[in-house]
């Protein structure tokens, strides 16, 4: 393994940090090229593609984490790879063959070794693989040529000094039309959710909680993060809908909740009037991988959880658990870590 970049990995936060290569691939005449890995951060692609003016794009984001023993692993990218492929059907975008998409996310990290921070710094090293439609074109329609691009920064641990719940407030937006374009990872749904995340910082909250866009009775979505609830009698229980981003992190704390702690798991509807069923409650995706709720606030009414100072023990649990399968001090499922060697 070579030897790391000089940075002060207690220091960084979540933003962007240039690092020495990234991968970019040309889809033309109904097909990918080879893909190339190049120094330019840059890219340059024609004013008129419909990535800039029809919003036809997608992205993912993934981690890779260096181990006790200096080895490099990625978290599950062959789920990364079947989201992204999901969110170019629904965008028309041809779909990245899997094993392109996992073989470009380890040259990616192969580049760029030296800015996979230690172990034992709680820093990762995150991936931003996207697709985009480039090309001429002018009328509402499909691009003529799209990239397919991954790269990578070095991130700081989201929680400096410990991991400590934060809260929500209901929003009265809605995240995704009822048979929109909830489930995939497209842009468009980050742009329309600046606004309500705005407001509800200005209101001294962490972020805004959206509910279902059709009855406004279940909770959906937390910023850009999936909800979960532990319930009275310590079962899983995490939102149901077609409109929901189905994230990775999500599907593998109900894994590790139902094989590791042995608990129930239920996914299904979460009704915000109903919150006194849960104890605990938490918001999950790749960069915090759990967010500890404390309280939310909905109408006139504070609904508080566990604590407003203090994490869970269930929640807790699930953190350890997961964070310790992704830096490879326990266990994990048959095929989730992938090593870059």
């Amino acid at each position: 393994m070579s030897n790391t970049v000089n940075l002060d990995w207690s220091k960084l936060g979540f933003s962007y940090i240039k690092t020495d290569l990234r991968y970019v691939s040309k889809w033309k005449d109904g097909q990918w090229d080879e893909g190339q890995l190049v120094e330019d951060n840059n890219l340059n692609i024609s004013e008129a593609s419909t990535a800039l003016h029809y919003g036809q794009q997608c992205f993912e984001g993934l981690k890779a984490y260096r181990t006790k023993d200096n080895k490099i692993q990625l978290f599950r990218p062959d789920q990364n790879s079947k989201r992204l492929n999901s969110s170019c059907r629904r965008v028309l975008m041809p779909e990245v063959p899997e094993d392109k998409f996992i073989d470009a996310c380890i040259q990616v990290v192969k580049a760029n070794e030296a800015f996979v921070p230690p172990y034992g710094t709680g820093a990762t090293l995150y991936l931003r693989p996207f697709v985009i439609g480039v090309g001429d074109n002018l009328g509402v329609r499909p691009a003529p040529e799209y990239i397919f691009s991954i790269f990578c920064s070095p991130v700081g641990p989201y929680f400096k000094g410990g991991m400590a719940p934060v809260n929500f407030i209901i929003s009265d937006f809605d995240r995704a039309a009822p048979y929109g374009t909830g489930a995939a990872k497209v842009g468009g749904n980050y742009a329309g959710s600046l606004y309500p995340h705005k407001l509800a910082v200005e209101q001294g909250f962490a972020d805004c909680i959206y509910l279902d866009p059709m009855t406004h009775t279940k909770i959906e979505e937390v910023g850009a993060a999936n909800f979960f609830g532990i319930t009275k009698d310590d079962k899983f229980v995490t939102p149901k809908s077609p409109s929901i981003l189905p994230s990775i992190t999500k599907y593998s704390l109900m894994h590790i909740a139902k094989e590791y702690l042995g608990m129930e798991v239920e996914e299904r509807d979460v009704l915000v009037e109903r919150l006194d069923e849960y104890k605990e409650a938490g918001a999950c995706g790749t960069a915090a991988v759990i967010s500890p709720i404390g309280g939310i606030q909905y109408k006139e009414n504070m609904h508080v959880f566990h604590s407003l100072t203090e994490v869970g023990p269930v929640t807790k649990k699930l953190y350890d658990t997961l964070v310790g399968i992704q830096i490879g001090d326990v266990k994990a499922p048959e095929g989730w870590m992938v090593e870059v060697k």
